[in-house]
């Protein structure tokens, strides 16, 4: 389906009157009569395309259920685009779990054989440990992608991503504000006892009675 808003270079979201600006600029850009007769077969398709744009854009009826299409093209392509990568996902997964059959046959395998030498079972031991580490973080960076990937696309489509906090980060945001309010209190209590401070405390009410409230009356 032809993105008409592409063609005319505008916003989903322009008004008519700016619709109607960009078309009248693009048709004089792309007459076939101030290009070049070698580019007039390529000048003429784009004006049939840019017509053929203004005229849905420009009706509001037209253009209503213009929008309704082309917003039910792109949830399509979006639930396509999330089944497609649940299969990559799955796949990847069952492509992990071969490889750790394989592993698990190879080191039974090979205990078998070398079950007496320490320095060998010592190297495939770690030459084991450093192979799953490599595939672990493979499959980490290829699921990063493609979540990557659909994030980029839904916020392309106009969605609003929004990030939820884990409770390690809500955690720190927590202690973050506990030590601010902390070292708040530490200032205010050195202040409290400089006694050209505590003067002028003692003459805002207002601000007494915060003291008074944290550290205990008559502090």
């Amino acid at each position: 389906m032809e993105n008409y808003y592409d063609i005319l270079e505008v916003s989903s979201k322009a008004s008519k009157e700016v619709i109607t600006k960009a078309y009248r600029t693009l048709v004089k850009k792309y007459h076939p009569d101030a290009n070049s007769k070698n580019n007039k077969p390529i000048d003429d398709e784009k004006i049939k395309k840019i017509n053929e744009a203004y005229d849905v854009l420009s009706d509001e009826e037209k253009r209503k259920k213009y929008d309704e299409e082309l917003e039910r093209i792109k949830q399509q392509e979006n639930e396509d685009m999330q089944l497609r990568y649940e299969k990559l996902v799955e796949q990847n997964r069952l492509l992990q779990q071969e490889l750790a059959n394989l592993k698990n046959y190879q080191g039974n395998y090979n205990n078998e054989r070398l079950q007496n030498t320490y320095n060998e079972n010592f190297n495939s031991n770690y030459n084991d440990n450093l192979q799953r580490e490599i595939d672990q973080r493979i499959n980490q960076s290829v699921n990063k992608a493609y979540h990557d990937a659909y994030i980029q696309r839904m916020r392309d489509y106009g969605y609003k991503i929004y990030h939820k906090k884990t409770l390690k980060e809500r955690g720190k945001d927590f202690l973050s504000i506990c030590l601010a309010i902390i070292i708040v209190l530490i200032i205010l209590f050195i202040l409290w006892h400089i006694p050209s401070v505590r003067n002028h405390i003692e003459s805002n009410k207002i601000f007494k009675a915060f003291m008074n409230s944290f550290f205990g009356k008559n502090f």
